[in-house]
């Protein structure tokens, strides 16, 4: 990531710009997808409740602007990673990795497992771009109930099944001292 920007934990004050992040990513899809899914925001009721468990990050210009954010949930010893999108015009810059990474400093150190998230399969800043960054595809009949779930609320959203991949990391133990 260019040294210019800086990926930090939300603050109250990022909520409120998030949705417009979203939006703007959305558009890189073109009409690609139905209406549906490009104006489907993460609610700010759900971005602030994850912001102040410590679950949100920003990517931040040098003014101080959000560009770009993700935002996670925990499941047991697991990591989701509910959404990540970075201005268009920020893009290709490293931020999404550099959030990616953030989001794994957290799992690690919260001991989980793994990371998992569902995205596109045949669109190139989807699956390929996280497979750079140590995803891989998880098989259909390895697909547990949660997984499972959210992939049908994206159906019902209005997207192609088809088009859709659960993805996981899996995360090194970190070994404790032996007493």
């Amino acid at each position: 990531m260019s040294t210019d920007y800086v990926v930090r934990l939300a603050g109250p004050e990022h909520v409120d710009q998030l949705p417009a992040i979203e939006r703007a990513a959305a558009t890189r899809f073109g009409d690609s997808l139905p209406e549906s899914v490009l104006s489907h925001v993460t609610p700010t009721d759900n971005l602030a409740a994850a912001q102040r468990a410590g679950l949100l990050w920003v990517a931040l210009e040098p003014a101080g602007a959000a560009v770009g954010f993700a935002v996670a949930s925990v499941s047991g010893r697991r990591v989701h990673l509910e959404e990540l999108d970075v201005l268009p015009a920020h893009g290709r810059k490293g931020i999404g990795a550099a959030l990616v990474e953030a989001v794994e400093d957290y799992a690690l150190t919260s001991d989980c497992t793994e990371i998992t998230l569902t995205t596109f399969r045949d669109v190139p800043w989807n699956a390929s771009f996280y497979a750079r960054v140590g995803f891989e595809p998880i098989p259909e009949q390895e697909l547990d109930a949660e997984l499972t779930r959210r992939l049908s609320d994206e159906t019902a959203l209005g997207l192609e099944r088809s088009r859709r991949v659960a993805m996981r990391k899996p995360l090194p133990r970190l070994s404790s001292p032996l007493s």
